[in-house]
């Protein structure tokens, strides 16, 4: 089986069906978060998140499909709850935040239907396959929308989803998302106009920002990832374990630009693992960026992922690890770690 002979196509409904928590989260609870002892704030962002949840509980959102177009009828406006509409998680890479996330989801007393989880990336291109006006009516309805790695690197995104919000946030709809940055922080050391930060700052009055601190427990306490295998290692475990992918590293990084990123998800459905052969610094940003989606993917449905060539913290070059995605670069290195040391028994097994 090969990725690169794949060519998905997505349908829009699709895209709104899937906006739940990814398999890797569909068990998690508050209950099953544990916090550190030495980290006062991972246990206080439970407490909070609790109480929002039972906050929503009690207030029921608008009915989806009988209050016109945006969630309410013609000549009444809206009823906003006073204060934040929403909770931000901000913290380092794998504190848990989308644990946490993904709890609050499960946690609200409302069907799957009328709440919807999703990242950044995702929400993005549900506004892209169904059109913004489509989008604000299909979510208007919702009692709560939760973004994953709320994370804005252009000025058009940052327009159309602050836009969005907007628009959810007069509907009713509660709003809670993670990030590694600060909502006021959004943006900065990327883009200097002022347009830009003006529209960052008005999405954080949305929030309540709650600071979760932390190690990455991907790495508390486990050994380091297994260093990559030769490539005879890696394609006689591909050819043995049913359900896998085998590529070439840059022939893949080639297809991907030819699939749109909202199809990545449905790139790898029913794959076991994924190997790779002659893993190698990618060449350039817009294939960075590319990659990055793929390791969202694959990390969200916990496809072990089994290399030769260079390490996963050589893929992407100093530049780079210091420019403004730098902190997409250190996730998709983090979720990459992860899902190689996952992969290691594939080896161990052939």
């Amino acid at each position: 089986m090969s990725l690169c002979s794949r060519e998905p196509r997505v349908p829009a409904d699709r895209l709104v069906a899937e906006m739940v928590p990814p398999p890797r989260f569909d068990s998690v609870r508050f209950s099953t978060y544990l916090p550190d002892p030495n980290q006062p704030s991972q246990r206080e962002a439970v407490h909070v998140l609790e109480e929002f949840a039972n906050g929503l509980g009690q207030s029921p959102g608008p009915a989806a499909g009988r209050r016109g177009l945006f969630g309410f009828g013609r000549g009444r406006a809206p009823k906003v709850p006073a204060g934040p509409r929403g909770v931000y998680l901000d913290g380092g890479y794998g504190v848990g935040k989308t644990h946490l996330l993904a709890s609050l989801w499960h946690a609200t007393d409302a069907e799957p239907s009328r709440k919807a989880f999703g990242t950044f990336v995702e929400l993005t291109n549900l506004v892209g396959a169904l059109g913004f006006q489509q989008t604000v009516q299909t979510l208007s309805g919702h009692r709560l929308l939760c973004i994953d790695e709320f994370e804005l690197d252009d000025p058009g995104d940052t327009v159309l989803v602050s836009s969005l919000l907007a628009r959810l946030v007069e509907a009713g709809v509660a709003l809670a998302a993670t990030s590694n940055t600060l909502p006021g922080k959004l943006g900065e050391g990327r883009f200097a106009a002022a347009d830009f930060m003006r529209e960052i700052q008005g999405l954080s009055a949305h929030f309540r920002a709650l600071r979760i601190d932390g190690e990455d427990y991907r790495h508390r306490g486990l050994p380091e990832a297994p260093a990559p295998y030769s490539e005879e290692q890696v394609t006689r475990a591909a050819r043995a374990t049913e359900g896998a992918s085998l590529d070439d590293f840059a022939a893949l990084l080639d297809h991907l630009a030819r699939v749109h990123p909202s199809r990545y998800g449905a790139l790898t459905d029913g794959l076991s693992a994924v190997c790779l052969t002659g893993v190698r610094p990618v060449p350039d940003q817009s294939t960075a960026l590319r990659l990055v989606v793929l390791a969202d993917r694959l990390y969200d449905r916990e496809v072990p992922v089994l290399t030769s060539g260079e390490p996963f913290d050589r893929l992407f070059g100093e530049e780079m690890l210091k420019g403004g995605y730098r902190k997409k670069y250190f996730r998709a290195i983090s979720r990459l770690t992860a899902l190689a040391r996952d992969a290691a028994p594939l080896v161990d097994a052939h």
